[in-house]
């Protein structure tokens, strides 16, 4: 049997991939499976720049707005979301478009990666306090004993992933880096055409991104945030550590002005999107558009498409 081939729209923040992969979706029967590790989590919508009903245009979109925001959402969760996500529109006759700009989402979702179990939340809770009572240097020799691959690249510090690499252990029996090396044998899951959006001024999409967070802060981010806020969501929640989220509840806890909120953003998005390119010029299979060479979104389309029907 073939390796599904899958349409993969990527890119830094602000580079139009949701309307890039609607108007796709059109042209080829497509379906959406989002990539974006924030836009899982309901009542988040303005801040994760969220597709509204009229962008959506019709195109079914998948794995949007399903998580409750107290909740955490896992690369391992995605994987198994996505998965049958995309099988279920391939069984159905459709074509799969990834759209995000999760990379480590995509790259997991792409290479079919197993994960280990997921564990046992009374076991993490009694890890976490025995790190806390023994410390971290203790936890990490603990970690030593039984998976010196993974102790040797942690920092004694690092209090999430020590104790995840000992409930992995205590759980299943195999240490992650077991897990990684399993992984890694495993053929791709899907083939891909991957198509990554940006600027070959990187002070254009800054300035793009600049007018976004002006454009959400109009349309009530501050607002969304003291809902979520007024819901009992803390700021240690994952879903409040996105960007935006994390600076308004900060500034509305009295710790820096609104004005100051504001330029935070822009600039951890600027730093966001930075960090979003490095990962993705390690991928020699990516097709980059630059959107300054192109006039418009119908020329970016079509040559998506071109790249798309090369590749049948």
């Amino acid at each position: 049997m073939s390796t599904p081939i899958i349409l993969v729209i990527t890119g830094p923040t602000a580079t139009g991939k949701s309307l890039l992969g609607v108007n796709l979706a059109h042209e080829i029967g497509g379906e959406i499976v989002s990539a974006d590790s924030m836009q899982v989590y309901k009542f988040m919508d303005i801040g994760t720049a969220k597709p509204t009903t009229a962008e959506m245009d019709g195109v079914p979109h998948h794995l949007i707005s399903f998580v409750p925001p107290w909740e955490d959402y896992s690369v391992a969760r995605y994987v198994e979301d996505a998965s049958k996500c995309i099988d279920d529109i391939l069984k159905r006759g459709k074509q799969p478009v990834i759209v995000g700009g999760t990379g480590l989402y995509i790259d997991s979702l792409l290479a079919g990666r197993i994960f280990s179990a997921r564990g046992d939340d009374n076991l993490r809770k009694q890890l976490e306090d025995e790190f806390d009572t023994a410390g971290g240097e203790a936890m990490l020799a603990k970690l030593r004993e039984v998976d010196v691959r993974s102790a040797a690249k942690l920092h004694f510090n690092d209090k999430k992933r020590i104790v995840r690499a000992l409930e992995t252990f205590i759980t299943t029996g195999k240490t992650i880096s077991e897990h990684d090396l399993e992984s890694k044998a495993i053929p791709p899951r899907y083939n891909a055409i991957k198509i990554a959006l940006t600027f070959s001024n990187r002070n254009d999409l800054y300035d793009k991104i600049d007018r976004r967070v002006d454009g959400m802060i109009l349309r009530g981010l501050v607002d969304e945030v003291k809902s979520l806020l007024n819901r009992g969501i803390t700021r240690i929640n994952t879903s409040m550590q996105a960007i935006g989220y994390k600076e308004i509840s900060s500034a509305l806890c009295g710790e820096y002005s609104l004005d100051d909120a504001e330029e935070k953003i822009k600039m951890e998005s600027r730093r966001y999107a930075k960090r979003q390119l490095t990962w993705l010029r390690r991928d020699d299979d990516i097709n980059w558009i630059y959107l300054d060479t192109l006039s418009d979104t119908d020329s970016v389309a079509r040559k998506v498409m071109e790249l798309h029907n090369e590749t049948k």
